[in-house]
């Protein structure tokens, strides 16, 4: 039985955060050569530029609260857009930051990868 792309969105994202708060060097599975992420306005192109920018951030945990998560699909069959937003919490820090993010997935192989990323921190 096929998943709605709702549920399929939400699973995603939920793997997503989990393993970018706890393990953030296995998202790289996650992105192919392809694959592209903006961050903040930083372009980064392939896999392992990307892992490494993720990696490379200044915190080793965090924790994010989904508060939306928004569905369309979108370019090859299967493909879908998922935009989320939320707010995540530093290690340290007393405000949590408001933070919106899209992803474009591609069906690949029987699951998906992600072609285009693109985070920013919602400045109040």
């Amino acid at each position: 039985m096929e998943m709605d792309p709702d549920s399929l969105a939400k699973a995603f994202v939920e793997h997503y955060y989990r393993t970018f708060d706890t393990n953030r060097s296995g998202l790289l599975g996650l992105y192919q050569d392809s694959s592209m992420l903006t961050f903040e306005g930083q372009k980064i192109q392939g896999a392992q530029n990307i892992a490494v920018k993720l990696t490379s951030l200044p915190f080793q945990h965090c924790s994010h609260h989904i508060s939306t998560v928004d569905c369309q699909p979108s370019g090859a069959p299967g493909g879908m857009l998922v935009f989320v937003s939320g707010t995540l919490q530093l290690p340290g820090e007393e405000h949590q930051l408001k933070f919106s993010q899209m992803f474009h997935l591609i069906p690949a192989q029987g699951s998906f990868f992600v072609f285009n990323d693109i985070f920013r921190l919602n400045y109040a």
